[in-house]
């Protein structure tokens, strides 16, 4: 089945948050590699999507004229088959992505990238309701500790359990980097 990874936000943004932890992001980091290069040597294509909105100066991580909208620093170096600048939480909504994801044929999509619980789970929902079939490598999705609304904290742990509980066998086949590349082929 045609298939291509989405490679959702790995960039150098995040660096600059209040809420980065940069303990999480080695083994993260290792896993993507793990599966870009596992994509580029089955032939899989590997598209990259980075996000920017907010105010265009320098000062906004999430504009480009920060500089920081590009590649986390860790991410191995590739040649994306496609890349594209989103503006929304869900990649296929105000992107070229969609009308290239036709025009290649894809039915598989694989996701992996920064934030497990937005931009990932967003674009897995979304890309399950126009009919595709998702393989979400939850390994390969880095989240931060959030603050609830009644003041507790929720830990990147139970944030990663919590977008398994409500993706799996409904949007989303979880699967490991491994499980992702053989059902690629």
């Amino acid at each position: 089945m045609p298939t291509a990874l989405l490679l959702i936000d790995v960039q150098q943004s995040f660096v600059s948050r209040p809420y980065w932890n940069a303990a999480e992001v080695p083994p993260f980091l290792a896993r993507c590699n793990a599966l870009v290069a596992g994509c580029i040597a089955q032939g899989v294509p590997v598209v990259r999507i980075l996000h920017s909105d907010g105010p265009r100066q320098a000062d906004n991580p999430f504009a480009p004229e920060s500089g920081l909208v590009r590649p986390l620093e860790g991410l191995a170096p590739f040649i994306a088959a496609a890349e594209f600048e989103k503006h929304r939480h869900s990649a296929l909504v105000g992107t070229g992505l969609p009308v290239w994801l036709r025009q290649q044929g894809m039915r598989r999509l694989i996701v992996a990238g920064i934030r497990t619980e937005q931009c990932c789970e967003t674009t897995t929902r979304h890309a399950s309701d126009e009919g595709y079939e998702v393989d979400f490598v939850l390994e390969a999705t880095l989240t931060f500790d959030m603050r609830t609304p009644a003041g507790g904290v929720l830990t990147a742990a139970q944030i990663r359990e919590r977008t398994a509980t409500v993706l799996a066998d409904r949007f989303a086949t979880l699967t490991t980097v491994e499980q992702a590349l053989q059902r690629a082929t």
